[in-house]
């Protein structure tokens, strides 16, 4: 009879040790089971809601500052003479660089404020007449270093002038020349201006025609 209840005593110690030990394993499995998931959740959630991903690309895109277009133009260097506009100005200032020298404009209309090459025949009282000659409104110079009797504007172009000077014979009186006239052509080649004929003398030369 003790030894049965020895034996069920065994018998009940085993089994209190078994039910111990699956009760501890199955508390080790619940913790390790139950600690899995948060990362689970976490990455699910992140990657599930709704418009992160699109929000996040359009706010990017809204913000990103254009770039603005660089026009780049081609310059080159104007030629040697380029046609400017002119105006009432341009003669204003010829007439007064005359007048700064003592010399009247005898006729205004033949400053031509379009042309590159421009000139205006001025008159002075005891001298006689002279050709002012300007590049653009910048004056250059005059026709000759002495004044002449009378000078007439025949023609003129964009670079070139021609000017007529009257001939005097020996003995012929002031404001009457008989010995007809003298074409002289004067051109701007090259930002200098020369005479193309010969000019012929001022008064005084042993010329036998001379444009006094």
């Amino acid at each position: 009879m003790k030894l049965s209840v020895s034996a069920l005593l065994a018998l009940l110690l085993g089994a209190c040790a078994a039910v111990l030990v699956a009760a501890c394993g199955s508390s080790t499995k619940t913790v390790s089971v139950a600690g899995t998931p948060p990362d689970t959740q976490t990455t699910s959630t992140v990657a599930h809601r709704p418009g992160t991903t699109s929000t996040s690309t359009t706010t990017s895109s809204a913000n990103t500052p254009s770039t603005p277009t660089v026009t780049r133009t081609r310059t080159a260097p104007e030629p040697a003479f380029t046609e400017k506009q002119g105006s009432s100005e341009g003669l204003s200032a010829a007439t007064a660089v005359l007048q700064a020298k003592g010399y009247t404009p005898t006729d205004t209309s033949v400053y031509h404020a379009t042309q590159v090459l421009r000139v205006l025949v001025g008159s002075h009282e005891s001298s006689g007449e002279q050709a002012f000659f300007f590049v653009n409104g910048r004056y250059i110079g005059t026709d000759t270093k002495e004044p002449s009797a009378m000078v007439d504007v025949l023609s003129q172009g964009e670079t070139e002038v021609t000017l007529g000077y009257p001939l005097y014979r020996k003995g012929d009186p002031p404001g009457n020349p008989s010995g007809g006239q003298a074409k002289v052509r004067f051109q701007l080649n090259n930002g200098k201006l020369a005479a193309l004929d010969p000019i012929p003398p001022a008064t005084g030369s042993t010329a036998a025609l001379t444009r006094r």
